[in-house]
């Protein structure tokens, strides 16, 4: 729970921690490295999320449900963007429905928050919220991310989600999406991989989101070229920085 550099969103807010490798876009998780270091630093909710292999922190699929940080989004007075398990993923399949019910009424009683929730897992998503009686809150945005066509098949889960916004982030991209089709979808976020073992991204790549948002109606927002040092690499693109934002709720 803290205020953070991401520049799409003001704070993250974690009331899951550890998560279990699924696709390409995991290999190099900053979370997994950030997971580690707060174990080492003896932060409770981390006990046993990650282990070492090859020298590198790796998710060893331990789930922890950290109830007292439901509490937290009614201590924030001033309005905020919120990204919910920036260290997790609420969707993962050992969530238990009834946590994500539990953070769903913390969401409810704070409208002064914006909450984006990104998931790997857009399936059990649309699954859970479509079966189990959850309201669609104006203020909750819901979107997954898809690194490579590998896994295109997650904008299609995404759009059976009922949600006020949809969205995508296209980050860490690994590969092109160019037959991404992104009608229903509101908001897609692009950024390169970043770290010691950042993979490349193509300009190329960059460029056949930015057409397809278009295409849509898609706000389009690049976050970063990447790369071991993001900050030097920047984030402009074509001599510009793109900072769009969904302009309104679907409800």
């Amino acid at each position: 729970m803290a205020d953070t550099t991401i520049e799409w969103t003001d704070s993250t807010w974690n009331p899951v921690a550890g998560c279990t490798i699924l696709s390409a876009g995991c290999t190099n998780c900053y979370a997994m490295r950030m997971a580690a270091r707060l174990e080492a630093m003896g932060v409770d909710k981390y006990t046993n999320t990650t282990r070492k292999s090859g020298g590198r922190a790796k998710w060893t699929g331990h789930i922890s449900l950290d109830h007292k940080a439901l509490a937290v989004p009614e201590t924030w007075s001033r309005p905020r963007r919120v990204f919910v398990n920036s260290m997790s993923d609420l969707f993962h399949e050992d969530v238990p429905v009834d946590f994500i019910k539990a953070v769903w009424t913390a969401m409810e009683k704070t409208p002064r928050h914006t909450y984006q929730i990104l998931t790997k897992r857009p399936e059990r998503m649309a699954k859970v919220l479509r079966e189990d009686g959850f309201k669609v809150l104006p203020n909750v945005w819901l979107g997954t991310s898809v690194e490579d066509a590998n896994v295109l098949s997650r904008l299609d889960d995404i759009r059976r989600v009922p949600a006020a916004i949809r969205f995508v982030s296209f980050e860490p991209l690994i590969g092109s999406v160019a037959s991404a089709e992104l009608h229903d979808i509101q908001w897609a976020i692009v950024g390169g991989e970043s770290g010691p073992k950042s993979r490349p991204m193509d300009p190329q790549w960059v460029t056949e989101i930015e057409l397809a948002c278009g295409r849509s109606g898609t706000a389009f927002f690049f976050k970063q070229w990447g790369g071991r040092n993001k900050k030097a690499a920047g984030r402009e693109l074509r001599g510009r920085t793109y900072d769009e934002m969904p302009s309104s709720p679907l409800i």
